[in-house]
């Protein structure tokens, strides 16, 4: 770039004024100044494609690396990355975070914690583990049966074993636990028709008194290893849920009693009961719990449908009788009954 000249006019001085030395060395030093910025001012321009394109160089360079350098990290360079971020020492952090604030966030987790942990603590302080606290809220005893049936409805057919086998296999597992055998090792016998009612501290062992698979007679599957669903008179087995301390009111035996739910009444001409009293005995009551009466034995019922229509759905309805007892819940099945249909198919 060329340099343009700039032509200045002799300053315009009044008349009949004369120079001196001193005012010739003003505008020498005026006339240098001027000089000095135009020189700065020409270095400028030039200096200014030259910079340009100094920069579009180095662009075009980390571009050509950018290219050479394969897409995203590899395993190494992310473990680094995951250990300056768990712990950097340049800014001395860790997980983005400083020390003091690590601090803070321990102690008042920490804190949390203690407090949390001691409020479960005296909780559990307030809780007898034998005995539960609000008795008088527990609602009466509900029921379940026996052989498991999906929705508590029984259909099978005589003449074909698959259809019923895995009824028999339900109630023989079912079972086990109430063989003779194992009965009179664990258990005692104790004289029926009275509570068995046993002294001593909360957390003493209990006894519990021997409820033997021979009881069922018919429907123990002892005599009868099919439980009568080979000949279409099947076993189902009911029994009352556990309750701590219950007792039934008034020393009466909770009863059974099974019968057409809706329909004909006939549909249902004869059922065997086992115990022969269909009830529960009062020497199996009261329950002291799992942690003391560990053997316990909860009582059954067997009702042996003995003559039931065939070839269609009979709903059947099996309600406890006794005093205290409550049955007719509407919204809830199983609280003192238990609803299930048999289609036994010939």
């Amino acid at each position: 770039m060329r340099r343009q000249l700039r032509f200045r006019r002799a300053p315009t001085l009044p008349h009949g004024y004369r120079y001196s030395l001193d005012d010739q060395d003003d505008l020498n030093q005026d006339y240098l100044a001027d000089e000095e910025e135009e020189g700065e001012e020409e270095a400028r321009v030039i200096g200014i494609p030259h910079l340009e394109e100094e920069e579009k160089e180095e662009e075009q360079k980390e571009d050509e690396e950018g290219q050479d350098q394969p897409s995203g990290y590899t395993w190494w360079q992310k473990l680094q990355l995951i250990s300056e971020y768990l712990w950097d020492p340049e800014q001395r952090m860790s997980l983005a975070r400083t020390g003091l604030i690590l601090v803070i966030y321990f102690f008042f987790y920490a804190s949390l914690a203690a407090v949390i942990t001691v409020c479960m603590y005296t909780l559990f302080l307030t809780i007898n583990p034998y005995l539960p606290t609000f008795t008088e809220r527990v609602k009466p005893p509900g029921v379940m049966i026996r052989p498991f049936a999906q929705s508590l409805n029984f259909n099978f057919n005589v003449s074909e074993p698959d259809t019923w086998q895995h009824y028999v296999i339900s109630l023989n597992g079912f079972l086990q636990g109430y063989n003779d055998s194992l009965q009179e090792e664990m258990n005692v016998d104790c004289p029926p028709g009275q509570y068995f009612i046993q002294d001593g501290d909360e957390d003493e062992d209990k006894k519990a008194c021997q409820f033997k698979r021979s009881f069922l007679k018919n429907c123990s599957g002892l005599e009868d290893p099919t439980f009568g669903y080979s000949t279409g008179q099947p076993c189902i087995l009911l029994k009352m849920n556990r309750i701590v301390g219950f007792r039934p009111e008034l020393g009466d035996p909770v009863k059974v009693s099974c019968k057409v739910q809706r329909g004909d009444e006939n549909d249902i001409r004869s059922i065997n009961y086992y115990p022969e009293s269909a009830s529960f005995d009062l020497r199996y009551y009261p329950y002291y719990g799992k942690l003391t009466h560990v053997n316990y034995t909860s009582p059954l019922v067997a009702m042996h449908f003995t003559d039931v229509v065939k070839n269609q759905v009979v709903p059947v309805q099996c309600q406890l009788k006794g005093k205290g007892i409550i049955n007719d819940v509407i919204n809830d099945r199983f609280v003192g009954r238990v609803i299930f249909t048999l289609n036994i198919e010939t």
